[in-house]
């Protein structure tokens, strides 16, 4: 039912945007709460389950600062921190690096390195960023035009692409760099 649907999206599902969705009015620490408090979370319980992720993405320096006192960088792992403290199985990143500086780009991927190895979540990411989506994955899809043209571990499809559309992508954009 839609209802069940809605339950399973909001807490087993953590989205991450291109764009941080923070409001600028409250704290990293508020940002992080907000939905927990949505979801009926105890205010002792969300502030604590905050703490530890705000800690967990470097920021528990930071947690009393507003959106616009944070980098880019701190925005988009507060909103990183957002979705983790839903403890959600599934991530969905979506670009969440096309917003930053060039030079913030590489804190946000540690992050999401950190969570790699140290958690059992599911990571479900869109990206541009080729190198990363080469050593983090254990399978990477190549879509066009909204379908999948390849897919497989990141060592076949980088190192000997079928298709020639993910062939012509993959020259484009690696010796690009």
């Amino acid at each position: 039912s839609d209802d069940e649907l809605a339950k399973i999206r909001n807490e087993e599902i953590g989205f991450v945007f291109q764009s941080f969705h923070l409001l600028a009015r409250n704290s990293a620490l508020n940002n992080v709460m907000l939905p927990l408090k949505y979801a009926g979370c105890k205010e002792a319980e969300a502030i604590e389950r905050c703490n530890l992720v705000l800690e967990k993405v470097g920021l528990s320096d930071r947690k009393d600062h507003s959106p616009s006192e944070l980098s880019g960088g701190q925005q988009q792992r507060v909103a990183i921190a957002r979705a983790l403290a839903m403890r959600p199985k599934v991530m969905l990143l979506d670009e969440i690096t096309s917003a930053l500086d060039p030079e913030v780009v590489g804190e946000v991927l540690n992050v999401i390195r950190s969570l790699n190895k140290e958690h059992n979540l599911t990571m479900i990411m869109v990206t541009h960023q080729m190198g990363f989506a080469r050593e983090i994955s254990d399978r990477v899809c190549f879509f066009n035009e909204g379908k999948i043209f390849e897919e497989g571990p990141p060592e076949k499809l980088f190192g000997d692409p079928q298709n020639e559309r993910t062939k012509q992508f993959l020259h484009a954009v690696l010796d690009s760099h």
